[in-house]
């Protein structure tokens, strides 16, 4: 089957994109042939497999005509809609935070349930491979919770737990020492917002990052906390810092159970705590997947093979065995 739809010059040159990418991108996402000439798509293959090409292309064109940015990427996402019966537009055009040319919106239908959990429960976990969002997100939606002062201060966390090297002794004050540790978290926060407003915040208080031992004995009121790493904490950590929460604050916990850096026989506390709080109410896991990578593609790819390589049971590539709670 063969069908053809008309565009306007403007939305099929935004389509096409840098050397056709926008398209064959397309073409990855759907079962049939996709070509452009003109502000004409010819779709040809199968009619389902058209019919559900020619959605994808309505889509993306009615994006394009409302001023939206169309990158590879975002086909992924507009294919991730569909296919969970999602609007497209609510996905891509739900900003978390903007500043200056920053943008942050969702990418992925997943990366929306995220956003739409921080917003709407006191606690979140989120739990996936590298590159889906998970930090980023919950940065910038720490960073509009305190632009709207419904917090009064951002505290980043994250456990000392080094992957697979030791840095030794580290010179310099208390920030100088767990820069290297903390580092994401304040490419994050500087990607946000501008560097002299993020020196003013940590100087008045209002955005604080610390070593998660820093938070022993604390109770966090009126606070955006975000505990980064998690999978590095030990059961008791994840109960220490769970139990700091306060009044008219939220917490966000990301991690990646696939890259525990702790000892083998110890533990991972992101992995325990799923069993104990699955069904506490304010309180909801949100699991990534590999569709939600939106790094480099060579980072889906490279996910792709290490969870392969598990499966075949590659016993150096999969986290030590550990007993449930």
């Amino acid at each position: 089957m063969r069908r053809q739809i008309h565009l306007g010059n403007d939305v099929a040159r935004e389509l096409a994109g840098s050397e056709d990418a926008v398209l064959r991108e397309v073409e990855q996402h759907v079962a049939c042939d996709v070509f452009l000439r003109g502000d004409v798509v010819t779709l040809d293959g199968s009619e389902e497999a058209v019919s559900a090409a020619a959605e994808v292309v309505r889509e993306v064109a009615e994006l394009i005509a409302g001023g939206h940015q169309i990158s590879p990427g975002t086909i992924s996402a507009v294919t991730g809609a569909l296919d969970s019966n999602t609007s497209p537009a609510d996905v891509l055009e739900d900003v978390v935070w903007r500043h200056r040319s920053t943008k942050v919106a969702p990418k992925s239908v997943t990366q929306k349930h995220y956003v739409d959990s921080i917003r709407r429960n006191t606690i979140t976990f989120g739990i996936g491979p590298a590159g889906t969002g998970k930090t980023w997100l919950a940065v910038a939606s720490a960073a509009a919770a305190l632009s709207r002062r419904e917090v009064n201060r951002i505290i980043l966390t994250r456990p000392a737990v080094e992957a697979g090297e030791r840095l030794g002794f580290l010179p310099g004050d208390l920030m100088a020492k767990v820069d290297p540790y903390l580092r994401p978290l304040f490419d994050a926060l500087q990607d946000m917002l501008d560097p002299d407003k993020v020196q003013q915040h940590l100087e008045r208080g209002s955005i604080e990052v610390a070593p998660l031992a820093f938070m022993r004995g604390r109770t966090l009121n009126d606070s955006f906390v975000i505990l980064d790493e998690a999978q590095n904490t030990s059961p008791e950590q994840m109960k220490m810092f769970l139990t700091r929460l306060g009044f008219n604050s939220k917490m966000v916990i990301t991690g990646d159970i696939t890259q525990i850096d702790l000892p083998r026989d110890q533990q991972s506390g992101l992995i325990v705590v799923k069993d104990i709080l699955q069904e506490v109410d304010g309180i909801e896991f949100v699991q990534f997947g590999r569709e939600d990578v939106v790094r480099h593609r060579l980072v889906q790819r490279i996910v792709d093979a290490y969870a392969d390589a598990a499966k075949r049971g590659a016993t150096e590539l999969r986290p030590a065995d550990r007993k449930r709670a």
